[in-house]
């Protein structure tokens, strides 16, 4: 991505503040305007006062500069008020703005990208973006204006000296652009190396319990040292190019000043110019040399602002795989070039099937699906299947079947490369991923629930849901008696990732969460593996209850729980081996009945004995 076409994405964010801009611009040249005035005021002080020793031109010339200091003031603080709130609200903009995409990106987004990596672009990223908008561009503005100001009242004050000002401006400036354009590329990297640091340190911090079980303290420390190390080196090099930008500008500015003055000064001594043009002229060449210096060191601030802008506007441009039709409707019309064809368009997205009027039927035909991590490695091969409405189906077989891929392409988190994913008779990607979604509910076999209290975790997905509902459905999953013993029953906070509550108990918080959604197909992770015998028996009651007149496939690992589903499919890498009930896959699959005779004389009986 250009740099030009980073920062007029940014521009984008900036231009509904339209007003906020023009006030702060006002406010700007207006201080620019005083601040070049103050110049012909140290004139008239040493002219009129100094030099022609009138004490009344004195004081009305030092009443003149506290005067424009006070209208300085208040334009100052004008101008740096709306830009920092400018700075404030165009960040948490784009901020809103990245995660809103990134929210609803395809999962295998997430397979090439770290979380802790999209933790920092939208934590220390806009962070920065906010700090360089609400100060550093400011000051490059402010700096731009009175510099190029202060640079005209040079050569209306003084033509000779302000030829040789301007004759060291290219001097000034090329350092800028050499040393800017590395300072741009050593800030992405900076930006980068600090992104994998936060990655690592999260990940460690997330597996602290297999981290300290495996006493891996020592190896932790070494390894994040090292990526704290490579980010010191990173951001030691950008420091070296900014600090040697900042100091060769510093030299040549003053350089030419003292070349300046000496000028002057001989002018002065000889007559031909008076010391209070000199004055006013030392003072406006002050400022294009303060100008100057800002512009250096603002200009390593801003090519930080681009770089941290490209890794924000990356995640903002991402398009996630996963499209609705309306989305795709959008996209064919945007390529159309009749009008015809955009009225079949929108006809088409009229058309769009509603998942909660077809009947809750699912199937697969002849499905072909790779992740897109791994293309190589085919996860389901020729895989056809269909779940009957308000039938239970089974999904057996050895780990790496395909089981749990078969869930990820029923909630269209992918699409196979090959073959037909349908709800009813239609294909998935003629639904909208949300109105598929919302008939589907999931318990998987790692529940997840998030940095909130009972409730809130149990109401998550259907947001209205009443007190009672929700404690009604914590009793259906026999939840209900541990939350009434926690600090603050249903009002109890979990921590992260319910880290205060046991297996058994996270289990039955997303079980009560999917009971309370009330959806018309259940996919069940095996959502009775992380209970004890007690806790099992008492879910398995409430799960039986709750499949009743709904379509339900569960991953089984555990045969004992689905001993009595309408059908059972044995499933070995990425194929359907065969398909029945349990007493006839006993006889049939040579696959299953291993499986069941390993578990069951594990559990001390036959698998005949436990049909």
């Amino acid at each position: 991505m250009s740099k030009f076409s980073t920062l007029t994405q940014l521009l984008r964010f900036m231009l509904p503040y339209r007003r906020y801009w023009v006030g702060a611009m006002v406010a700007l040249l207006f201080t620019a305007s005083i601040t070049l005035a103050i110049g012909q005021g140290v004139r008239l002080v040493i002219d009129n006062g100094f030099v022609a020793g009138s004490v009344s031109q004195l004081n009305q010339s030092i009443l003149l500069l506290v005067a424009m200091a006070v209208l300085m003031a208040c334009g100052t603080f004008i101008r740096f008020y709306l830009v920092s709130w400018l700075g404030e609200r165009v960040t948490a903009d784009i901020r809103r703005a990245v995660f809103d995409n990134v929210i609803r990106l395809h999962p295998s987004f997430f397979e090439t990208n770290r979380s802790g990596e999209i933790m920092s672009r939208l934590t220390t990223d806009t962070t920065l973006l906010q700090s360089i908008i609400g100060s550093s561009f400011s000051m490059a503005l402010r700096s731009a204006v009175t510099t190029s100001g202060a640079l005209i009242m040079l050569f209306v004050t003084n033509i000779k000296l302000s030829l040789i000002i301007v004759a060291g401006v290219p001097l000034i400036l090329l350092p800028i652009l050499i040393f800017g354009r590395k300072v741009r590329k050593l800030a992405r990297q900076s930006q980068d190396s600090i992104a994998d640091v936060g990655s690592y340190a999260g990940e460690a911090i997330q597996q602290i319990k297999t981290v300290q079980s495996y006493t891996q303290e020592a190896h932790e420390s070494r390894a994040f040292g090292v990526e704290v190390d490579s980010a010191f080196r990173v951001a030691q090099h950008r420091i070296r190019q900014r600090a040697m930008l900042m100091a060769m500008v510093i030299l040549l500015v003053f350089g030419a000043l003292s070349g300046m003055l000496w000028v002057g000064g001989y002018d002065v001594i000889n007559g031909t110019m008076s010391a209070g043009e000199l004055g006013a002229f030392v003072f406006y060449a002050l400022i294009v040399a303060m100008g100057v210096g800002t512009l250096s060191e603002v200009y390593g601030e801003l090519q930080r602002a681009v770089g941290a802008t490209e890794r924000l506007m990356e995640l903002l441009d991402a398009e996630s795989d996963i499209k609705s039709p309306e989305e795709n409707a959008l996209m064919n019309s945007a390529l159309a070039n009749n009008a015809s064809h955009r009225e079949d368009q929108a006809l088409d997205q009229q058309d769009a099937p509603v998942a909660a009027t077809l009947p809750a039927e699912l199937s697969l035909s002849h499905v072909y699906f790779n992740y897109p991590s791994r293309p190589d490695q085919p996860a389901l091969e020729d895989l056809s299947l269909t779940f009957k409405e308000g039938a239970i189906t089974a999904l057996v077989g050895p780990s790496g079947a395909g089981k749990s891929t078969v869930f990820e392409l029923l909630l269209r988190f992918y699409d196979p490369q090959q073959g037909q994913v349908r709800f009813a008779s239609q294909d998935l990607r003629e639904f909208n991923p949300w109105d598929l979604r919302q008939q589907i509910a999931l318990v998987s076999q790692q529940p997840a629930l998030f940095t909130a209290n009972v409730i809130d975790n149990i109401r998550y997905g259907r947001e209205d849901a009443t007190e009672e509902e929700v404690i009604a459905a914590a009793k259906a999953a026999y939840a209900h008696e541990f939350i009434e013993r926690l600090p603050q029953g249903y009002h109890s906070d979990l921590g992260e990732q319910g880290v205060r509550l046991s297996g058994g108990q996270k289990q039955r918080v997303a079980i009560a969460r999917a009971i309370l959604n009330d959806r018309r197909i259940l996919l069940l992770d095996e959502a009775t593996s992380a209970l004890d015998t007690e806790s099992e028996h008492k879910v398995q009651l409430a799960l039986d209850t709750l499949m009743q007149g709904r379509t339900t496939v569960i991953i089984a690992h555990r045969l004992s729980t689905i001993l009595h589903a309408d059908q059972i499919v044995v499933m070995e890498q990425g194929r359907v081996v065969d398909t029945g009930t349990h007493e006839s896959l006993l006889q049939s699959s040579d696959l299953y009945a291993r499986l069941a005779q390993l578990q069951f004389k594990h559990d001390g009986q036959t698998a005949v004995e436990a049909v």
